[in-house]
């Protein structure tokens, strides 16, 4: 493993006050977005087909060939202001050799380096590949959109090739729901996620409920987009998604860190709704909205091609490869000159916000140029 003469960073707990993953952070650091963070995709494989999932149309059922992970270790030690990495697939533990041999010298090298490390899994293998991770992790991502077992065999299974029964998906579940709660027992922090969509906008409260029994210590909400498999599925109105997150503020544990993402909702909206609801996520305790880092302060490296996009679901061709390249120059050559990013490259401090990211602006913002706009006055408080 090599390591080059970086500096190495006071380690900060995280909490609400502080999430190196939020573009807004380097932003105001640096007065410009530089590459802070890299995601890598270390799978294709996964033991659940998920109806919402936005790379379902990506997985295998064999793996190929991955580069060699000194290279990506090499290519992550040439960023200089790396502060997070973030590992993701497929579930990036469905082969023991993929966690011995690909994810630990990641997050040893990240250890090392001073650098937060987060992977993004379903928790439902044998618990032994997660305690591997124990010494070296700082966030286990868990995707949660569950009220039972029921729940979860309906939309864990909704696109699988073959019939998987109720009792094995039950089985699936009730391992997810353990492990959760023995990692967080031995010190993992378990960071939950759960989608504001047709089938939980009116579970949250109680999905919540469940999430704090598993022992995390964040809930993450973000709405569904159409990608991938989620193309195909209803979509969420506004007004709806809107009363879905007034209601879950209603009855959460305010203890508990709860972090919302990719709101489509902004502090220069000129509607009311909006403004009241974004004025009461800004007041509430222990509430955090995260800016997007997809192609702000992060950039998405898939393993088994070199290949660097701007996220590992949306439709962006690839701009770069590690193989020739360094990801500060790949960044660099995003945030300058490609076009995309110059139609949601917009910030308002006075808000602490980046703007939509590529799926809101088109989804709901199409002909809007948040450039133009500002935040109303009274909103944040």
């Amino acid at each position: 493993m090599t390591l080059m003469n970086h500096e190495m960073k006071n380690i900060r707990a995280l909490s609400p006050a502080y999430d190196p993953w939020d573009p807004i952070m380097s932003l105001r650091k640096y007065g410009k977005h530089v590459l802070t963070s890299v995601e890598m995709t270390v799978t294709h494989l996964c033991n659940m087909r998920c109806e919402h999932c936005a790379v379902g149309e990506m997985l295998v059922m064999k793996e190929a060939p991955s580069i060699p992970v000194s290279q990506m270790i090499e290519a992550l030690d040439q960023v200089e202001h790396l502060e997070t990495i973030s590992l993701t697939g497929g579930e990036p533990s469905f082969l023991e050799k993929t966690v011995d041999e690909m994810i630990l010298p990641l997050l040893k090298y990240a250890k090392a380096r001073g650098i937060r490390s987060q992977i993004n899994s379903n928790l439902t293998m044998d618990i032994s590949r997660y305690e591997k991770l124990l010494p070296y992790l700082d966030v286990m991502h868990i995707s949660f959109n569950y009220l039972n077992a029921s729940d979860f065999h309906e939309v864990g299974f909704a696109n699988s090739n073959r019939p998987v029964s109720y009792n094995t998906a039950a089985k699936m579940y009730d391992r997810m729901m353990e492990n959760s709660l023995k990692l967080s027992e031995q010190g993992m922090f378990i960071s939950a996620e759960s989608m504001i969509n047709y089938r939980t906008h009116q579970k949250l409260g109680e999905i919540h409920k469940l999430i704090g029994q598993m022992g995390a210590g964040r809930h993450e909400v973000h709405p569904m987009y159409a990608s991938n498999f989620a193309a195909a599925l209803p979509v969420l109105s506004l007004d709806d998604m809107r009363n879905a997150i007034h209601g879950l503020l209603d009855v959460r544990d305010q203890e508990m860190w709860m972090l919302f993402g990719t709101l489509p909702f902004y502090a220069c909206n000129g509607g009311d709704e909006d403004r009241k609801l974004i004025s009461r996520l800004y007041k509430e305790p222990n509430v955090t909205v995260r800016n997007d880092p997809d192609g702000r302060n992060r950039v998405n490296v898939n393993m088994f091609t070199g290949n660097v996009y701007v996220t590992d679901f949306a439709d962006i061709p690839e701009f770069g490869n590690i193989k020739n390249e360094r990801l500060d120059d790949i960044f660099a050559e995003w945030t300058s000159n490609h076009p995309l990013n110059q139609t949601v490259n917009c910030f308002c401090d006075a808000a602490s916000c980046c703007g939509p990211n590529l799926l809101v602006r088109d989804m709901y913002y199409k002909d809007i140029d948040f450039k133009t706009r500002k935040a109303f006055p009274n909103i944040i408080g």
